[in-house]
């Protein structure tokens, strides 16, 4: 089932309501091929690529986008202007780092990362991305953000297999868990949103393990994306506290990259950008 997404400009979101997105941009650097960073296939970004993704971003208008593969921010600034956004990066020494673009009128605390999601020892000679842990908004619309993008190579097998990215991977969800634990404990609402690089559904070990400790609103849930000849998500975003109400049901959108019925995917990123959107609460707290 394909996936329209209706873009306003920034700005001009409904009143009360969010707009989040979350947006795997495929190895975002201009670091030069050959570079020890990168693997050799690997090859930076041109500005005209540049050009096209900060057009797609114009479209998307989020109000609060979660980036994962960007080298720097400089280059999400690319996409996301600082006239309109604020580049919220994590401190990993790797290149594909997540990030968040916030709009600049919002209020943002930034938290520790979630250093805890590279499960590698130090000695290890390649490192997983930590997690982007912020909170955006004040009083009773407040939202805690947790950015992540997960290990690959484990999208549907089972976590008991002797497969090591399912074990990697099945460390990983369980540090998520924690993370999740502690703002229900808290009360907060919250969202969990990037790459896990997982086909999460309900009867996965996976998810019934992030919602052990109460109940979760996946946005993908039963979907299938239309993104790279249609799959289904690996992209997610997960709500939950008070947010779980406010998650507009079928408010689920995919970005495409197509112009005027051309396809428009060349080199831009592997991943569309998946959105949603949430009713804050009013004066009262009602969503």
């Amino acid at each position: 089932m394909a996936l329209a997404l209706l873009a306003l400009p920034v700005g001009a979101q409904a009143t009360g309501s969010l707009r989040l997105s979350t947006w795997n941009l495929e190895w975002l650097t201009t670091r030069p091929q050959g570079d020890p960073a990168l693997p050799p296939d690997v090859t930076p970004r041109t500005e005209a690529e540049l050009d096209r993704l900060a057009h797609y971003a114009s479209r998307l208008a989020p109000d609060i986008a979660a980036l994962e593969e960007v080298d720097s921010p400089q280059l999400a600034a690319r996409l996301f202007p600082a006239q309109h956004y604020r580049i919220i990066m994590s401190n990993d020494p790797v290149v594909q780092k997540v990030a968040l673009a916030v709009r600049v009128d919002l209020v943002v605390m930034r938290h520790g990362d979630v250093t805890a999601l590279d499960v590698y020892p130090p000695s290890a000679p390649h490192h997983l991305r930590t997690g982007l842990d912020v909170t955006i908004g004040q009083g009773a619309d407040s939202l805690r953000v947790l950015v992540v993008h997960l290990k690959a190579g484990c999208r549907d097998s089972q976590p008991a297999a002797r497969k090591p990215a399912c074990q990697t991977l099945m460390r990983q969800i369980a540090i998520v868990q924690d993370w999740i634990m502690e703002r229900q404990d808290e009360g907060e609402a919250f969202v969990v949103m990037g790459d896990f690089n997982r086909l999460l559904a309900p009867d996965d070990p996976a998810w019934r393990a992030l919602s052990e400790n109460g109940p979760l609103a996946l946005a993908t849930a039963g979907r299938a994306s239309p993104c790279a000849q249609g799959n289904y998500f690996i992209d997610h975003i997960i709500a939950g506290g008070p947010a779980r109400e406010w998650l507009r049901p079928d408010s689920l959108r995919v970005m495409l990259y197509r112009e005027n019925g051309h396809d428009d995917t060349t080199r831009l990123s592997d991943h569309c950008p998946v959105s949603v959107r949430l009713s804050l609460p009013d004066a009262h707290g009602t969503p």
